[in-house]
């Protein structure tokens, strides 16, 4: 018969399959710092020296990282999802930009399905009260902020998938934008009426999650991201007429 004795799991195996966990779902995320040694050991109701024990397990694993006279980080572990040598080659090649934001309309609308099915009451109320804060941010005509909060409401809304895979493949890519390896999302909050456009295709997403409706929220999705594709598009054709322009300008001012 398949069966073996069970054994108790020691504490320091407890802890670590915990941070594991919300490490895994997404919980604690890269470079966030964990408790003191003294605070964690009491939420967990375990010995610093169990603690010591787990928390050297997880830096083992690259899970964890210690910052000297700083503390215990959770470790950067989506640094190595593409290699310095592809993120350049992203960065230098303007089809990268359309690839990455066909890529992301495909699996942010499969996340959006899901999480329109599969979300917890608790997951929307974080989608509407990230979207309410963007609704301030507009009035206040930060770009920066604005694009700061585009970002927390689409990771929201991959979060609230609930598919651990996605989730860090995802923050991956999320990653890239916001070191401005494909674009510059504060560059697409400067224009009035892109601003506008941007805010009620959001609330157009947020209003079909908060129904529950997953066709709704797929295609409020690619209304979104072909919106950006298109934007982009006149963007840089903007900017390579400009570069015509000036050529003209110099010749005529005969500099």
């Amino acid at each position: 018969m398949p069966f073996e004795p069970v054994q108790s799991e020691k504490l320091s195996t407890s802890v670590v399959r915990q941070i594991e966990g919300l490490i895994l779902r997404g919980i604690l995320r890269p470079g966030e710092r964990l408790p003191s040694e003294r605070e964690l050991a009491e939420r967990l109701g375990v010995s610093r020296p169990s603690l010591r024990d787990a928390l050297a397990e997880l830096q083992e694993q690259g899970l964890l990282a210690t910052r000297a006279s700083s503390g215990v980080y959770v470790a950067e572990v989506l640094g190595s999802a593409f290699s310095p040598a592809l993120t350049r080659l992203f960065a230098t090649h303007e089809e990268a930009v359309f690839d990455y934001l066909s890529f992301r309309r495909d699996m942010e609308g499969l996340a959006a399905e899901r999480a329109a099915r599969m979300a917890s009451d608790s997951d929307l109320k974080v989608i509407q009260v990230i979207f309410d804060k963007m609704v301030t941010a507009h009035a206040k005509r930060n770009p920066q902020d604005e694009a700061a909060l585009d970002a927390q409401f689409h990771t929201a809304i991959i979060e609230a998938s609930h598919n651990v895979v996605m989730l860090h493949m995802m923050r991956a890519m999320f990653d890239l934008l916001r070191e401005g390896v494909f674009y510059n999302r504060q560059v697409m909050f400067r224009l009035r009426t892109t601003r506008e456009a941007l805010l009620d295709q959001h609330r157009a997403i947020n209003t079909a999650l908060q129904n529950r409706d997953p066709a709704a929220a797929r295609a409020a999705i690619d209304t979104h991201l072909n919106y950006v594709v298109q934007a982009l598009s006149e963007q840089q054709r903007m900017e390579k007429n400009e570069k015509v322009a000036r050529k003209r300008l110099k010749q005529e001012l005969g500099t």
